[in-house]
């Protein structure tokens, strides 16, 4: 009984050492068996490897898809269009600044760096248009389609150039007025001649409503300086202008109040069916996502701002280098080059058909031009100590008024043939 005993004890012991072995009688299995359950644990601990891996994997894809996705973006932006060969003009412009000093050079490639970045702030505008729907779209289009004039308005004003900004401004409104939305009528004709466009007659009526509204704002100082009626020679020309630019700014926020908050379903399009029908365009044409739109929103406005200071500091340089008079430069060039963004979104919009965009964008733009970045600057001006006043010069108020009226009549006349 002793020895059964120590030999069970023995047999208890060794399998306590040896916790593999198999209880089974045979001698051959424990040795088939046990590769087995050791590949078994083995197994099972490296069932923790795989998860490890496949989250680095997870976290190495959305790292490769989001390279990817980043280089998309700044293919599309920056590399895809045409108009951005003449990008690098832009920094060459700061190097002639600071290294050769000719203003002519700098002035003409700051110009053409500037180009390009007004018309893909336009193409910024118009992806991240495609979420908020025509009505702010259009506004989008204005509002970051004049950035461009406004920045270069309010570092004119810091070099005392009051001039140049009231000219600048002026042929903003009529290049929008008159070149872009004449050339998106021209070829929305010739590329649909075979129907008849469409616009809403409500947006297009209020906009010339506040367009007639702010050329009366800007008339009166003119009118009271020329008829030599003021109480105190140049200072009541400049209390009339800032009282007139206080007014049109409380207009201008009421009209964007009616605009986007009371009446959103009043700027609904004509057509409801070639609305519909250009549903799938539009999402064909999505090539960027919202926040990706509002960032580069964000930093080509902060490299026009930075080319903007140095066209105007070019600006008198390059005037007496040319022998070009400076107001032909304010009202021809910067307009044209601040309008590119306009220009070509206007046009691509009449070509697809949409002239409610067309309108707000050219109309728009020069309605926020008058209503806002006139009466802006002047309240700018005043916090600067500058004496920004409305009062342009007789011809040009004169053109602005005509312009406008022509404009008016029109497009009335353009919404009756089309009713009929």
């Amino acid at each position: 009984m002793g020895s059964v005993s120590a030999e069970d004890k023995m047999d208890t012991d060794f399998d306590e050492e040896t916790p593999f072995s198999s209880t089974s009688s045979s001698t051959s299995a424990p040795s088939k068996q046990q590769p087995h359950t050791f590949h078994f644990d083995s197994s099972s601990s490296s069932v923790t490897l795989p998860k490890s891996s496949s989250s680095s994997s997870t976290t190495s894809f959305f790292n490769h898809s989001r390279t990817r996705r980043i280089s998309r973006s700044i293919y599309l932006v920056l590399i895809k269009a045409k108009i951005n060969i003449l990008l690098p003009f832009g920094p060459l412009a700061i190097f002639l600044h600071y290294f050769t000093g000719k203003h002519v050079w700098v002035f003409f490639f700051a110009l053409l760096g500037i180009a390009p970045l007004a018309e893909r702030l336009g193409y910024a505008t118009e992806q991240l248009a495609f979420y908020t729907g025509p009505t702010v779209g259009g506004l989008l289009n204005a509002t970051f389609g004049n950035a461009t004039e406004m920045i270069i308005s309010i570092y004119a004003l810091k070099s005392d150039m009051i001039r140049v900004v009231q000219q600048s401004l002026l042929g903003s409104i009529l290049s929008n007025m008159l070149l872009v939305l004449g050339c998106a009528f021209f070829t929305g004709g010739i590329v649909h001649y075979k129907k008849v466009q469409v616009f809403n007659k409500a947006a297009a009526v209020v906009n010339s409503g506040l367009l007639l509204m702010a050329v009366m704002g800007i008339l009166f100082p003119a009118v009271l300086h020329f008829t030599h009626s003021e109480v105190h020679l140049g200072k009541s020309v400049l209390s009339l202008s800032r009282f007139s630019s206080c007014i049109m700014l409380v207009a201008y926020a009421s009209y964007l109040f009616f605009q986007l908050r009371s009446q959103q379903n009043f700027y609904s399009p004509v057509d409801q069916e070639v609305d519909t029908c250009e549903n799938s365009d539009e999402e064909e044409e999505l090539e960027l996502t919202k926040w990706e739109a509002i960032i580069w929103l964000g930093i080509l406005t902060v490299w026009v701002s930075v080319l903007s200071g140095y066209l105007v500091d070019a600006i008198e340089g390059a005037s007496e280098s040319l022998n070009m008079s400076v107001a032909f430069i304010s009202v021809i060039l910067l307009p044209i080059v601040g309008n590119a963004a306009e220009h070509a979104s206007a046009i691509m919009f009449a070509v697809k058909d949409k002239l409610d965009i067309t309108i707000g964008v050219a109309i728009g733009s020069s309605t926020q031009i008058s209503m806002f970045v006139i009466p802006f600057c002047v309240v700018v001006g005043w916090c600067m100590g500058k004496d920004m006043d409305l009062n342009f010069q007789l011809f040009e108020t004169a053109t602005l008024f005509i312009t406008v009226l022509v404009v008016a009549f029109m497009m009335q006349g353009r919404q009756t043939i089309l009713k009929a």
